[in-house]
């Protein structure tokens, strides 16, 4: 069963259990992983049954790894897959909304149901999760609701027009949940990767809706998923409201000190993941 969180003041893994949507590759298959070396009770959530398994099997104890296939486009009504979740190791400690999907389209290119598409994926069935876990957190006054976002959150750039504009609602959502449930003893963390070594280029969907099926060189060359994800789990770990990881992180920063340069250079760079 699920212990309490918070009982130190900060969030450690070791017997908690932790729900990760996205789970079958990339970061939340790395999240996935470290999260068991680190003790945790992990369930994971993706499409991909096989691919699941194959998480599964890679984790430091599989018996502590189940697995809970799921479409967030197909959630509707969240309370089922909370419940199915919850029937594994007991109440969910950690919840890690990591699943989501990217952009390569120009705004003139790109249908408005390509952009509810990615709003449902990328925001709404993250909100939904969380709104359906809240209840039983504030209830037990522990929880934390992990929210693996993007450095997009903080700022955009060409062909990311929708993706971005997700991970900028979750920015918002989540810093009114955190300002809301802090005296319930709820933590909201904010994750927020530049480039990272994954499959995100290759399942990002085009202005029509299908697949845009190429690797970006600068993911190629990005982070390691593994490191990305340990990055993440020390700053969950610590309760850090938010965490860049690699290099892009310094141009969140341009932004915010200096955003006629910020706007000068990235009209003529290449977009950011």
């Amino acid at each position: 069963m699920g212990t309490e969180a918070g009982e130190s003041g900060l969030t450690d893994l070791a017997g908690k259990v932790v729900w990760i949507t996205g789970a079958s590759s990339g970061i939340g298959e790395a999240l996935a992983i470290a999260a068991s070396k680190r003790g945790a009770k992990v369930v994971l959530s993706a499409r991909r049954q096989n691919e699941l398994e194959r998480v599964r099997n890679l984790c430091a104890d599989p018996k502590e790894v189940a697995v809970l296939p799921l479409d967030l486009l197909k959630l509707g009504d969240p309370g089922p897959a909370m419940r199915a979740a919850e029937q594994f190791f007991g109440p969910i400690d950690v919840l890690v909304n990591n699943a989501g999907v990217s952009q390569r389209s120009m705004v003139m290119d790109t249908t408005m149901e390509v952009y509810r598409q990615i709003f449902e994926l990328d925001f709404f069935a993250t909100v939904a999760l969380t709104k359906a876990l809240l209840p039983q957190m504030v209830r037990r006054k522990s929880g934390h609701v992990v929210v693996v976002s993007s450095v997009v959150g903080y700022i955009s750039s060409p062909m990311r027009s929708g993706y971005a504009a997700a991970k900028h609602a979750l920015h918002g959502f989540y810093d009114a949940a955190r300002a809301e449930h802090w005296r319930d003893n709820i933590k909201f963390t904010l994750a927020c990767p530049g480039y990272v070594r994954t499959n995100v280029t290759l399942n990002a969907v085009d202005g029509r809706g299908g697949t845009w099926g190429k690797m970006d060189p600068s993911i190629a060359k990005g982070v390691d998923p593994a490191d990305c994800a340990g990055k993440i789990w020390r700053a969950v770990e610590k309760d850090k409201e938010e965490v860049l990881v690699g290099k892009e992180a310094l141009v969140v920063y341009l932004k915010r000190y200096l955003p006629a340069l910020f706007s000068f250079a990235v009209n003529r760079s290449k977009p950011i993941q």
